[in-house]
């Protein structure tokens, strides 16, 4: 089967089934073994930088060897074994329904009227602090938590499936993962984490710009908000501190009408991010709904120009 056929089922399985709950998920496994390697290798290398170095080079050794001789020992077995494996490790490597799932349960929360479950929710995309948020804020922080992850969950997936199959991916995947758990800038991981963030930014370099390019093309299948997106975009994209993150919000921002960034309180601490787009309307539950809508459709408009692009550099190289 060839790779773009098992990228559209996978990506149809994830939108239809989400991440099934009663599985480890991959990500899960690959961030246990992360930290359970981080202690040996601090204690090993006395260099942080260097121990960082290392630890990233042998969690995403090990997860491209298991990876590809899983996939290898599935087609020796039989061709179809391979294909089934191949589209189980790309569906594992998306969760754009999860990401869907946990903005539904924040509308409805809100929906009904009930704030504390609804920061509740919240608190379970973003990593601030939602116990004393409003629903103006909440709307805010869930927008913004979509408007970013559609690239970590999504695109970049797509991407390097495309470019590399089912291990391409779960290489992201895990480069994302160490990000997640080390690339911070706090006393413990600011140089021992310092590479796995600075290639996380490398590798999300190219997928977040044409996700951002690609929300306001998907604007228009709502009915609008093009131009503004293609604005806010263009003005307010690259404010953020991530040379990555901030696109694909301000392009939301733009798309949907709103304001988004300004004061959040991380562990009682405040800290104000640069604003996105314009307040042309007041945020309310329904810009989730239409944020979801937004991210569906630009991720759809992505899985098309990338398996577009693959086939056309395949045509022309056969």
């Amino acid at each position: 089967m060839r790779l773009e056929c098992q990228i559209i089922i996978a990506f149809a399985l994830d939108a239809v089934l989400g991440d099934p709950q009663w599985i480890p998920h991959p990500v899960r496994i690959i961030g246990a073994f992360a930290a359970g390697l981080e202690q040996p290798l601090r204690s090993l290398f006395r260099n942080a930088f260097v121990a960082g170095l290392v630890f990233w080079l042998v969690v995403c050794a090990a997860v491209g060897v298991v990876a590809a001789g899983l996939l290898f020992a599935a087609y020796k077995i039989h061709p179809l074994a391979g294909d089934i494996l191949g589209i189980v490790l790309l569906y594992f490597g998306f969760a754009g329904r999860d990401l869907v799932d946990h903005g539904r349960r924040v509308y409805q929360a809100l929906t009904t009227g009930n704030l504390a479950q609804a920061r509740g929710r919240a608190g379970m995309l973003v990593g601030r602090d939602t116990a004393n948020l409003d629903q103006k804020e909440i709307v805010r922080a869930t927008v913004e938590s979509i408007g970013e992850n559609l690239v970590d969950g999504v695109t970049a997936p797509i991407f390097y499936a495309v470019l590399a199959g089912p291990v391409g991916l779960w290489l992201y995947k895990t480069v994302n993962t160490l990000d997640s758990m080390f690339g911070h800038k706090d006393e413990r991981n600011l140089f021992f984490g310092r590479i796995s963030a600075r290639i996380d930014d490398a590798a999300n370099y190219l997928p977040a710009r044409l996700t951002a390019l690609l929300v306001p093309v998907a604007a228009l299948f709502m009915g609008g908000g093009m131009r503004n997106s293609f604005f806010a975009l263009y003005r307010d994209g690259r404010k953020h501190a991530s040379p990555n993150a901030g696109l694909s919000e301000a392009a939301f921002a733009g798309a949907l009408g709103v304001q988004l960034g300004g004061m959040n309180y991380y562990e009682g601490q405040p800290e104000f991010l640069p604003t996105m787009g314009d307040a042309r309307q007041s945020l309310t539950a329904n810009h989730i709904r239409r944020a979801l809508w937004l991210m569906a459709i630009t991720a759809l408009l992505f899985l098309v120009l990338l398996i577009a692009a693959r086939m056309a550099v395949i045509g022309l190289i056969s």
